[in-house]
């Protein structure tokens, strides 16, 4: 790196520390660690925001594009999730910087040197996330012993063979059928992100008789009004392909699925795809969010205005966590599907029938379920004062 690089950088660097300073607040973030090692060409961040409930758990992201701001959003989103799902667990996101697509030797040694930093850093556990899986926790544990989301081969639940999340968003969106004027069965499904979740989601939606007629990922999008094969979607994915390649369907721009008209709207990206320059062109009537904050609260708001029925993020998607914890403790696959589906229809339930009583968004529901959880459990502590200032390693 060159010396104006490494100037700029930490530049950028000091702008960062001071917005996330600016950020905090009485819940977090505890604790933001930067690891970098060029010659590795390693550069990751973690972010733990809360622990007052129990060690964090939360998944370790991989892109190219990732950044601090992002890893302590998401790192909040995890917190509100273990919470609002009444796990003993705190939240905690990581991310590298870095191609998912590389080549895998190389993508191990990162991995392995990222965990390696984090070896004392004993308040948070590895899960998987975009860009990383159940191979990536197996090189985790090899390294510090601290994992889940692991193969079934080293007594895991494997989070994306069994589609633990897509399991769940399916049960959230079964409840909020009490509040859809249209049935589930012959519902038409757009999910932007078919990926882990994304897939999962769509194949237990089709299996309660929606039908999906649009599908994204990064890069490309296929329409058909009559309805996709979910099969022929995830026999693409598991060959390497786009959803592009699907045979007979209309090509969109990746980004054009958000005007697919549907009842049911998926977003299972990344953050912040549905804004306030493009909410008013969705034409859904129910979204359920699997991606972590994929909507910013600004969107949020105008798709109440227009009444569509919007389930957040981190009652939607908790299933993978959910399932994470109870491997965490032992248990095992119907263990951890039963938990899923007993807490995913609960949270979805009260939170949509609060923000009806209410008048108020489903976000302010969920919010106040989950802050209310966290505030009990930091009033516990004797240290809980720790929380609200970062600490920079």
């Amino acid at each position: 790196m060159r010396a104006d690089d490494c100037v700029r950088d930490l530049r950028f660097e000091k702008d960062v520390v001071t917005e996330i300073f600016e950020l905090a607040d009485s819940m977090g973030p505890l604790k933001i660690v930067h690891v970098h090692e060029a010659s590795l060409g390693l550069r990751a961040i973690l972010v733990v925001d809360n622990v007052a409930m129990g060690p964090s758990i939360g998944g370790m992201r991989m892109a190219p594009d990732v950044s601090v701001q992002e890893c302590a959003r998401l790192a909040r989103a995890m917190t509100l999730k273990n919470a609002a799902a009444g796990l003993p667990h705190g939240g905690g996101k990581s991310v590298l910087f870095g191609d998912p697509r590389m080549p895998k030797s190389d993508k191990e040694t990162l991995v392995r040197a990222f965990a390696s930093a984090l070896r004392n850093t004993e308040e948070y556990i590895f899960g998987p996330d975009m860009g990383t899986d159940e191979e990536c926790m197996a090189w985790v544990r090899d390294e510090i012993g601290r994992a889940v989301g692991l193969p079934r081969e080293l007594g895991g639940i494997p989070l994306d063979e069994i589609g633990a999340t897509g399991f769940g968003i399916a049960q959230a969106t079964d409840v909020a059928m009490e509040h859809c004027d249209f049935e589930l069965d012959g519902a038409r499904v757009a999910v932007q992100g078919f990926g882990a979740v994304g897939m999962h989601a769509a194949r237990f939606l089709t299996e309660r008789g929606a039908v999906v007629v649009a599908a994204a990922d990064s890069r490309g999008a296929v329409h058909d009004p009559h309805g996709l094969e979910v099969s022929k979607l995830i026999e693409l994915k598991a060959h390497g392909d786009s959803v592009a390649a699907y045979p007979g369907a209309r090509m969109l721009g990746r980004d054009d699925i958000i005007e697919v008209e549907c009842e049911i709207w998926i977003p299972a990206a990344r953050p912040d795809v549905v804004r306030e320059d493009n909410a008013d062109r969705l034409k859904a009537k129910l979204v359920v969010q699997g991606a972590n904050i994929p909507i910013t609260a600004g969107a949020e708001r105008m798709l109440a205005e227009r009444g569509i029925v919007n389930i957040p993020d981190f009652i939607a998607n908790a299933g993978g966590v959910i399932c994470a914890a109870v491997e965490y403790r032992g248990g095992g696959e119907a263990t951890a599907l039963a938990t899923i589906e007993e807490k995913l229809r609960t949270n979805t339930a009260l939170v949509l029938r609060q923000a009806k009583e209410d008048q108020a968004l489903p976000r302010d529901a969920a919010l106040h379920l989950a802050k209310t959880r966290v505030d009990k459990a930091m009033s516990f502590r004797r240290f809980s004062s720790f929380s609200t200032a970062p600490r920079f390693v």
